[in-house]
């Protein structure tokens, strides 16, 4: 069976913990910043963790991570 290829645009978005979950920036911090809260922005920095329902797909599209 051939290799699987790597979707190149999830694999610079997403990264695999240690745990195996999928980590993910957080959106909406690249313009229009004057009119939210430095507590929001702030928030923003922090990665998130993608949704247990998108996990499975997003794990397929990058399998060598």
């Amino acid at each position: 069976m051939p290799k699987m290829k790597t979707n190149r645009g999830a694999a610079k978005r997403f990264k695999v913990t240690a745990s195996g979950k999928v980590k993910r920036q957080k959106a909406g911090q690249n313009h229009i910043l004057t009119k939210k809260t430095t507590s929001l922005k702030r928030g923003m920095r922090q990665d998130g963790i993608v949704a247990a329902c998108d996990e499975k797909a997003i794990k397929r599209l990058i399998p060598y991570a």
